[in-house]
């Protein structure tokens, strides 16, 4: 027989967990300053290297070959390839001579290294003068976010501070669409295709309810029945075979849920959840707009969806939080779900970032229990969250404000706000009538 204690909930186990966590704490804070300290050691390498190559009357090229004797020098100790350090060497000078607040930030612990590195990957884009500003903004938004999550926040923060217009840059890149094949490894290649966000998507959206509608079949045909499934394919094996008779046949080949000619799998739509300010909406402003909290996209193809779309909701946001606190549509009101989805926009679990159109709606105080299906008891949760919130000792309560508060087995709480819209109305400034 097993001890209580020794259970998941005992105190043996709590007490084991605790020490676990404890540890990597400390782990990390250790790491953080081993990798700071890195950073710094690579730009001074750099900094020499810029110092030795600037004597009066000297060649462009001076300063290129002593960078690339220090780095092999460096790469010898490093066990690495000197073009690899060198790489590694003008990362780190841009991360610690451009963007030294948020290192400052990741080395007192407000922040991590996914952070710093999508501060700098965003914010390099803008004009050098610029840098700083974008900086002191970014570390505030990072704070209590993952890395993953709040990317996306900041793409959309340096596309708004960007002197040149989101439309204007966004028609430039689109000029560089292409697909590209790479050769691997044991007779496979990867096959990738750089395209317009929104487009990428929708792509995978399809490609992913096409797949999901397959195993279900499957697994319907398995259950009751003494006939082992022969089809044990992966979701993202099945993705990538749908894609690939999409692309070859125009139709999906292997379709176990075909009833028709066509198969009902033809049938399936992307699905994408834009948000869209009423201003981008009517020209007014050419600002990126978002993409359910993952990305910006870029205005003109946001007027294209917003024309061909049935579906609308006018969303209103706190002047002081900019959460979204109600919604309507031009037509018959979509209900409580799409609010949801408009609040939420991704699952409410901290860090996770599955976008609200695949995720489940719980009800946060168990309905069983005399929860109520309202919208202050309900929020988004993707399936793997929600089985833990259900199945395990992680427990949720709401604060006011749309908050969610999680507590772990050990009694640790993380809070979880209602996420901020990347794009938002901003109040108009007023000047005096001139007398």
């Amino acid at each position: 027989m097993t001890d209580a204690a020794e259970t998941p909930g005992g105190e043996s186990y709590l007490a084991a967990i605790s020490g676990i966590v404890a540890d990597v704490e400390d782990v990390e804070r250790r790491m953080a300053a081993v990798q700071i300290a890195q950073l710094r050691t690579l730009a001074a390498a750099g900094r020499l290297a810029e110092e030795q190559g600037a004597y009066p009357n000297a060649k462009v090229t001076l300063h290129d070959m002593v960078l690339r004797s220090i780095s092999a020098e460096v790469a010898g100790a490093m066990r690495t390839t000197d073009r690899t350090v060198q790489r590694r060497i003008g990362e780190a000078r841009v991360t610690i001579e451009g963007f030294p607040a948020a290192v400052a930030a990741w080395e007192s612990g407000r922040i991590v290294r996914g952070h710093v590195k999508a501060i700098v990957e965003t914010g390099v884009n803008l004009p050098a003068e610029l840098w700083a500003e974008f900086e002191a903004i970014a570390i505030e938004r990072c704070e209590g976010q993952t890395p993953n999550r709040v990317r996306g926040e900041l793409e959309i923060l340096a596309h708004r501070m960007h002197p040149r217009s989101f439309a204007e840059r966004h028609e430039e890149a689109a000029a560089g669409r292409c697909v590209r094949l790479i050769p691997g490894r044991d007779g496979m290649s990867d096959l990738i295709a750089t395209l317009p966000t929104v487009i990428a998507e929708g792509i995978h959206d399809r490609l992913t309810q096409q797949a999901r509608a397959i195993i279900d079949t499957r697994e319907e045909c398995a259950t009751g029945s003494d006939v082992v499934a022969t089809d044990a394919r992966t979701t993202d094996q099945v993705r990538a075979d749908v894609l690939a008779d999409l692309l070859l046949a125009g139709t999906p080949a292997l379709d176990d849920t075909r009833d028709t000619t066509a198969g009902p799998l033809g049938a399936i739509r992307a699905r994408v959840q834009v948000l869209v300010p009423a201003a981008t909406l009517t020209g007014a402003d050419d600002g990126p707009c978002d993409l359910a909290g993952r990305s910006p996209i870029d205005p003109a193809t946001v007027r294209t969806l917003a024309g061909d779309t049935g579906v609308w909701e006018r969303l209103f946001h706190d002047p002081t939080t900019g959460v979204t606190v109600a919604t309507d549509s031009y037509r018959v009101p979509s209900g409580m779900r799409r609010f949801l989805q408009a609040r939420d926009q991704r699952c409410r679990f901290p860090g996770c970032r599955v976008a609200a159109i695949r995720c489940e709606v719980d009800h946060t105080h168990d309905h069983a229990l005399g929860g109520k299906t309202e919208l202050s008891n309900l929020a988004h949760l993707c399936q793997r969250h929600h089985s833990m919130k259900q199945f395990t000792a992680w427990k949720v309560r709401r604060l006011q404000g749309g908050v969610l508060e999680w507590t772990s087995p050990l009694g640790r709480t993380y809070r979880e706000d209602a996420p901020t819209p990347a794009v938002a109305f901003t109040p108009a400034t007023t000047h005096p009538a001139p007398f």
